[in-house]
C-alpha cells in the first residue's frame, strides 16, 4: 500500500507532519481526519522523492558548458497590487463554503485559483497555495500580501487557525464583507441618480450659458434696432457673457484655429481638487475634512451612522472570532475610515489597556450617540459584548438604509423644481424681448387704425 506524506493542523491550530498509508489520497486524508487532525496537504511519498531529485538536477556544467537561464520577475511598485472589494467578497464566500463543506484548505485554494478570472487575485491565490505547501500557515501566507488582505482579514484567519475554527471564522468574515459591501452599494446606488441628473443639468446649463444665450444678444440688437432690453433679459445676457469669459480665456479670438485655453473658473476647480488631495495627505487636513463630513447638514447624519455601523460590526466580528480585545481595537482604529472615529477608538484602546471599561471613553468622544453607549455598557456588564455590537450594527445599517431612501426621495423633487426654475428663467428671459416687440408692433398697428378712422 502506498505511503503519503501529510501536513495537518490540530485543534489548537498547531501544524503537524507525518506519513500515513492509504489506497489513495482521499483515503489517506480521511485517515488523517480520523486521527483528529485537519489536513492541509496530502501527497504521495514517491512524488515527493521525485520532486526532490528534480530540484537537485544534473551537475553544474564546466566553464565551457551553457549557462543556466535566469527568470527575471520585475514588479513595478503601485501597479496591479489591489483587488476590488466585490471580488474579495466573492472569493471569501467561496472559500468559506469549500472549507465548511470539508474540503482541505489547500485543495480549496487550488480550486479557486483555477476558476478565478481576476488576474491579480489568481496570481495571489497561487502564491498563497504555494506558501501553504511550503509549510506556512494560512495567515502567514496571507500576510505576504498586505495590499490584498488587510489586518482585519489576516488576524481573523489567525484567530480561527489558533482556535481550530477556521471554517467558522471564514463564514463570519464572508458575512462581514457582504454586509459592508451591501451598505456601500445602497449608498452608491441611492446617490447615483441624483448625481447623474445634476451632472447632466450642469452640462446643459453650461452649454446654454456659454454657447447659446450669448448669440441672442446680436439677434436682439438687430430685431429691436438698438432699443433697450428688458432688465431681466439683460441680467441673463450679462451673466452668460461673464460665464463665457471666465470659463474660456481667449473666447472666440483664438488664433490659427487652436482650441480655447481654460479660463479662471476651470483653473479654480482644478486648484480646489488639488487642494483637497493635499489636505487628505496631511494629518490636520484629514481631521478637518472628516470633521466636516460628520457635521454636514444633510449627508452628515448618514455618514455618522455608516461610521458607527462599521465600527460596531468590525469590533463585534473580531471579538466574536477570538481576537483579543486590545488587538481588535487596534485593527478597528486602522480600518475605521474616519480620523474622528479612529481617535475615539485610540482612547478606548488606552482605557482598556489601563484596565478600565470601553464605555467611558466612548461617551467622552462625543462621536457615539447615547443609545450606542448604553448598549455597549449593557454588553460589557452581561458579558455579551460581541452580540450587542452586532445588534447595534444591524440597527444602524437599517437606519442608514431608511435615511438614504428618505434623502433620495427628498432630493428628486428638489432637483426637478430647481432645474425647472433655472431653465424656465432662461426661456422667459429670452422671450421677454419678443413679447415686448410684439406689444410694440400691436400698439403701432392700433395707432395707425385709429389715425385712419
Amino acid at each position: 500500500m502506498p505511503k503519503f506524506n501529510y501536513v495537518a493542523m490540530d485543534s489548537r491550530g498547531k501544524e503537524t507532519r507525518g506519513t500515513i498509508e492509504g489506497a489513495s489520497v482521499t483515503e489517506a486524508a480521511g485517515r488523517v481526519k480520523e486521527m483528529g487532525f485537519f489536513p492541509t496537504k496530502v501527497i504521495e511519498a514517491e512524488k515527493v522523492k521525485e520532486k526532490a531529485d528534480k530540484k537537485k538536477g544534473p551537475a553544474a556544467p564546466g566553464p565551457k558548458g551553457k549557462k543556466k537561464s535566469l527568470e527575471i520577475n520585475i514588479k513595478i511598485p503601485g501597479l496591479g497590487g489591489k483587488v476590488k472589494p466585490k471580488v474579495m467578497t466573492a472569493f471569501t464566500r467561496q472559500l468559506a463554503t469549500l472549507v465548511d463543506a470539508g474540503l482541505p484548505l489547500l485543495r480549496g485554494m487550488r480550486v479557486l485559483e483555477r476558476q478565478e478570472r481576476n488576474p491579480t487575485l489568481k496570481r495571489v491565490i497561487g502564491e498563497i497555495a504555494t506558501g501553504i505547501e511550503g509549510g506556512s500557515t494560512f495567515s502567514e501566507a496571507l500576510a505576504q500580501h498586505p495590499k490584498i488582505f488587510n489586518r482585519l482579514y489576516i488576524n481573523m484567519v489567525k484567530a480561527g487557525e489558533l482556535g481550530g475554527v477556521l471554517e467558522v471564522v471564514l463564514n463570519r468574515l464572508a458575512e462581514f464583507m457582504e454586509k459592508a459591501q451591501k451598505i456601500k452599494n445602497k449608498v452608491v446606488a441611492a446617490m447615483f441618480y441624483p448625481a447623474a441628473v445634476m451632472i447632466v443639468a450642469v452640462v446643459i446649463l453650461a452649454v446654454l450659458m456659454i454657447f447659446v444665450v450669448p448669440k441672442f444678444e446680436s439677434i436682439f440688437a438687430d430685431m429691436l434696432g438698438g432699443s433697450k432690453l428688458p432688465g431681466f433679459t439683460q441680467l441673463v445676457l450679462n451673466l452668460a457673457n461673464t460665464i463665457k469669459s471666465k470659463t474660456i480665456l481667449l473666447g472666440d479670438d483664438v488664433p490659427f484655429g487652436l482650441p480655447a485655453f481654460p479660463g479662471p473658473v476651470i483653473w479654480v476647480i482644478v486648484g480646489v481638487v488639488i487642494l483637497i488631495k493635499v489636505l487628505i495627505r496631511l494629518k490636520k487636513g484629514r481631521w478637518l475634512l472628516d470633521k466636516l463630513k460628520l457635521n454636514m447638514p444633510v449627508l452628515g447624519p448618514v455618514i455618522s451612522k455608516v461610521a458607527i455601523a462599521r465600527f460596531t460590526r468590525t469590533l463585534g466580528t473580531l471579538v466574536s472570532s477570538g481576537v483579543p480585545i486590545l488587538q481588535a481595537l487596534t485593527i478597528v482604529k486602522e480600518t475605521s475610515g474616519n480620523v474622528i472615529v479612529s481617535n475615539a477608538v485610540a482612547k478606548v484602546h488606552e482605557s482598556v489597556k489601563e484596565g478600565e471599561t470601553i464605555t467611558a471613553p466612548l461617551d467622552a468622544s462625543n462621536v457615539f450617540p447615547p443609545m450606542v453607549i448604553s448598549m455597549v455598557d449593557v454588553g460589557e456588564q452581561t458579558g455579551a459584548l460581541p452580540e450587542m455590537l452586532m445588534k447595534i450594527a444591524d440597527t444602524y445599517e437599517d437606519e442608514v438604509d431608511n435615511a438614504v431612501s428618505a434623502m433620495t426621495s427628498l432630493l428628486e423633487p428638489i432637483m426637478i423644481v430647481f432645474l425647472a426654475v433655472i431653465v424656465g428663467s432662461i426661456v422667459i428671459a429670452l422671450f421677454l424681448p419678443l413679447i415686448e416687440m410684439i406689444n410694440q408692433l400691436g400698439g403701432t398697428e392700433g395707432g395707425r387704425d385709429d389715425g385712419g378712422d
